[in-house]
């Protein structure tokens, strides 16, 4: 019998059945708050601390106080993952703004609340990883900078669930999302990452995509692979006549796309320099990170 989840709520641990949130918590009435999804592989949590800093990053961003340390957040964070007798899998860890009224105004919410969740994860099916990804140009245009930064991992996710939803339709794997400017951002979870004549390239984050720690990752190793790798404005005309095509998240992993908006990319299949970057970010996620069971 599969064990029962344990849920870290505000110090204490709960079975999943009985971990609950006020109705009153503006994360759920607003989506007020922010979260960090991250992997562990072989009993190690994979760029905790990068993670833990761009969480702080994100509460310093929206006039957030976690009501706790990053030493302590990290130690509740492998506490969460031994409860749950896990050495691989993911955590949610959320930060909303806490309990407080109907209204909008986050004065009325005195203290906010963390939420930690550890489990297993599978975004794609095993089969994705061998055959690529379709993917398809969303309408809706990623939210501009100067609305909300790209960079706050936030709760309110309904900007990219609007593009998930057109994806869905689409019955593509992923959606493509572009920004105001009708350059290309990111996938509507994932990074987005371009091979072109040997060298690769990615959009800049203020083109309106996450900061991404896998992001950051496949941009170190493709640089001690040796690749060149370039960070700049792309257009969809770069995707369409790319050689290979893959995409970048925490959930995801690294995987290749081969078909966008009906052009195949490259010889529709996922591409030799895009294999090396996934065998090689595997090698370093399993064999990496912060112990769990020291």
């Amino acid at each position: 019998m599969q064990q029962e989840l344990q849920i870290y709520i505000d110090g204490q641990f709960y079975p999943e059945p009985e971990a609950k949130v006020s109705v009153f918590d503006h994360g759920l009435l607003y989506g007020d708050g922010i979260f960090e999804g991250i992997r562990f592989y072989n009993g190690r949590v994979f760029k905790l601390t990068e993670h833990l800093e761009r969480l702080w990053d994100s509460a310093r961003a929206i006039m957030l106080t976690i009501p706790m340390t990053i030493a302590e957040m990290e130690a509740a964070t492998l506490e969460t993952i031994r409860k749950n007798g896990l050495k691989d899998g993911y955590i949610r860890l959320l930060v909303t703004r806490g309990k407080g009224n109907l209204g909008l105004s986050p004065d009325r919410c005195p203290k906010a609340s963390v939420i930690i969740i550890a489990a297993t994860i599978q975004l794609y099916p095993p089969e994705a990883y061998e055959r690529g990804m379709t993917v398809v140009t969303c309408a809706t245009r990623r939210m501009a900078p100067a609305a909300l930064s790209p960079a706050v991992k936030s709760l309110n996710y309904l900007n990219n669930i609007m593009a998930k939803i057109e994806a869905n339709i689409a019955k593509a794997d992923e959606g493509l999302m572009l920004n105001e400017e009708g350059y290309v951002a990111e996938c509507t979870g994932d990074n987005i990452f371009v091979v072109k004549r040997g060298e690769i390239y990615t959009p800049p984050i203020y083109a309106g995509s996450l900061r991404g720690i896998t992001w950051q990752a496949v941009l170190d190793i493709a640089t001690e692979l040796g690749f060149k790798v370039n960070v700049q404005q792309m257009t969809r005309y770069d995707l369409y006549t790319a050689d290979e095509l893959f995409l970048t998240g925490t959930a995801a992993e690294v995987i290749a796309a081969v078909k966008l908006d009906n052009r195949v990319i490259g010889d529709g299949k996922p591409g030799s320099i895009t294999n090396k970057i996934i065998a090689r970010f595997r090698e370093v996620a399993q064999s990496t990170g912060t112990p769990i069971y020291a």
